[in-house]
């Protein structure tokens, strides 16, 4: 298998498993991706954890399958990694990504696609797609642009260059970095954590975010979006559960609805 998922205690870990190739993704490989994001969604995981087994998390699209000067390139980009990388960025529970080695590619549109992403001080993350004549892709504009702005976005296009896992937490490209020997672990106990937590207001939350960035609101309706998101947290077990366990005190039991 080139995907693994094991799924416990509500929380989902999606294994991307083909490290002799540094988990290049060939078209069976999304295929298992896919269909293990389908099976944790159906079974209401609370978070989920994406990671890579051997020494990369992903360097992207497997190019030994590629078919230069012959394939439609659009239509791979358009019908295989562009739903992917939709589908991650819009699961309904909170998702981390745990990155090591390199990041590449394809494999950096999942990552960040991801809501949390904790990194390897000395993974290599970036766009080599000027050494190929090849444009970014799989969300890499957008993620870039977003994240660090115009002039960092084209600088590490143009020049391809990767950076460090500590530079990318740094420039505020992902959310932190840290030895790789601990990164696992430590990834691990964040997503179980989160997964204990209220994860239907956590869903809200992830809602709202997405329309700022995607529709770029102003603070008048942000707030009435808060407004809407806070009546439905309200009516939920879990913000029953929340509110008597405050005035009870004692520690809340959340299920997530």
């Amino acid at each position: 298998m080139g995907v693994n998922l094991s799924i416990e205690g509500g929380l989902a870990e999606i294994v991307l498993n083909r490290p002799d190739k540094m988990n290049a993704l060939n078209d069976a490989m999304v295929a298992e991706l896919n269909a293990c994001l389908e099976r944790a969604e159906s079974e209401r995981v609370r978070a989920l954890i994406l990671r890579g087994e051997g020494p990369a998390f992903s360097a992207g699209r497997d190019l030994g399958d590629a078919d230069e000067g012959n394939e439609d390139a659009q239509a791979i980009i358009e019908a295989t990694f562009n739903p992917l990388v939709k589908r991650i960025a819009t699961f309904p529970a909170p998702t981390f990504a745990s990155v090591h080695g390199a990041c590449l590619g394809a494999g950096l549109g999942l990552a960040l696609a991801c809501d949390v992403v904790y990194i390897a001080d000395d993974a290599k993350i970036g766009s080599p797609f000027a050494r190929i004549g090849a444009v970014l892709d799989s969300g890499g504009h957008w993620f870039f642009v977003s994240r660090l702005g115009a002039h960092r976005a084209l600088e590490l296009i143009y020049t391809g260059r990767l950076i460090s896992g500590t530079e990318a937490a740094a420039i505020g490209l992902v959310n932190q970095s840290m030895p790789k020997e601990a990164l696992l672990e430590y990834t691990r106990k964040a997503a179980a954590h989160v997964a204990r937590g209220p994860t239907a207001a956590f869903m809200e939350s992830k809602r709202i975010v997405r329309r700022i960035d995607e529709e770029g609101l102003d603070l008048f309706a942000v707030l009435k979006l808060e407004a809407q998101a806070q009546g439905a947290a309200g009516r939920t077990a879990d913000y029953k559960e929340g509110i008597g366990a405050f005035k009870q005190k004692r520690a809340p039991k959340f299920q997530g609805k």
